[in-house]
């Protein structure tokens, strides 16, 4: 497994990374056994949060023994001192370790201010001066907050979506922070699973001007991990073919669309938002006929309850017109249900 240093963290680690949110999908055995054949395989880098239900709690089962040869990144959404540090407590109890590698902050709407004794920085601090934690990194989806976490210095690691649909002002930004000697984490490498060929995906994060772009793949299957397994084993150059084919992509991905990462969830009246808003893409991107099911005409049916709250809007880090954007799928869907039903 090729080795990378994350930013100023002096970290070395895996070049790709685990990430940890689809254990909570695995029993407890699958999950445990998913984790060691990861490390086995040359990984060193998990990442996950306290908000992931009991993905903390699964690494500490597999990865105990092997402490000190990995390196851990975890997450809290608290916004206070308090809050953060019971999350960091929680965490080292269910990692079964007395110390987190990278503690960052979760999916921030703002910079978290270093200035604020109560605030949730002083907590993280706190946390560092005790050793419960070595270093400190953000997470978001708001480019413009993205931006304002690399110039305030306050951070060593960025995490932030990132693959070949990112736009040129996104582009630019993971170059700052590789600039900023900051170590960058890119979460939804899949794009929320809309992007199938992983060799391409690969690929791009490859080209040397990301070289210090450290991808975290989820993982829930075996068959998943040995891909990213083998693609990790060396260089995969992007070459006419591959470029091809992530043109071809973006073409048919420009524009406004759905990412799935959930947080205008939940939904005032039931509505499953993350799979709904993106139904289109489904359909089209991979086997459609589990989406022609009675089970899924009714969730997409559900879109007609939308009282339009506003709540998943305003919640939306793409600025996503997500109401509108539901009508559109179920327009979209009940035109492909009726035109594919029969095969099902």
């Amino acid at each position: 497994m090729r080795k990378t240093v994350l930013g100023r963290t002096g970290l070395s680690i895996s070049k790709i990374g685990m990430g940890c949110l689809p254990l909570q999908r695995c029993s407890t055995d699958y999950a445990v056994k998913l984790l060691q054949a990861a490390y086995e395989g040359g990984i060193t880098f998990y990442d996950t949060a306290n908000a992931y239900t009991d993905s903390e709690h699964k690494i500490g089962l597999a990865l105990a023994p092997v402490r000190s040869h990995i390196v851990i990144a975890t997450k809290s959404t608290a916004t206070d001192k308090e809050g953060v540090l019971e999350h960091i407590a929680n965490s080292l109890k269910e990692l079964r370790t007395d110390y987190i590698d990278l503690f960052q902050f979760h999916n921030v709407a703002e910079v978290p201010d270093p200035e604020d004794p109560n605030g949730a920085y002083a907590g993280a601090m706190a946390a560092k001066e005790k050793g419960y934690i070595r270093h400190i990194g953000v997470t978001t989806h708001r480019l413009q907050v993205a931006k304002a976490c690399i110039a305030s210095g306050c951070f060593e690691t960025l995490q932030f979506p990132f693959s070949y649909l990112a736009d040129p002002a996104e582009m630019e930004m993971v170059k700052d922070c590789g600039r900023a000697n900051m170590g960058f984490i890119a979460m939804k490498g899949l794009s929320g699973g809309l992007l199938t060929n992983s060799k391409a995906c690969a690929a791009f994060m490859d080209q040397k001007e990301f070289r210090h772009v450290v991808p975290i793949w989820g993982i829930q299957r075996q068959e998943e991990l040995a891909q990213w397994l083998a693609l990790a084993e060396q260089d995969t150059p992007l070459d006419e073919e591959l470029s091809a084919y992530i043109e071809k992509d973006k073409k048919e991905l420009a524009g406004s669309f759905c990412r799935s990462c959930g947080y205008c969830m939940p939904c005032t009246v039931g509505i499953e938002i993350r799979n709904c808003a993106r139904m289109n893409m489904l359909l089209r991107r991979s086997p459609y006929r589990p989406y022609l099911t009675a089970e899924w005409k009714a969730k997409m049916e559900k879109i007609r309850d939308c009282v339009d709250c506003g709540l998943c809007k305003s919640r939306c880090p793409y600025r996503l017109d997500t109401p509108a954007l539901l009508r559109e799928m179920l327009a979209d869907y009940e035109a492909f249900y009726a035109a594919h039903s029969g095969e099902v």
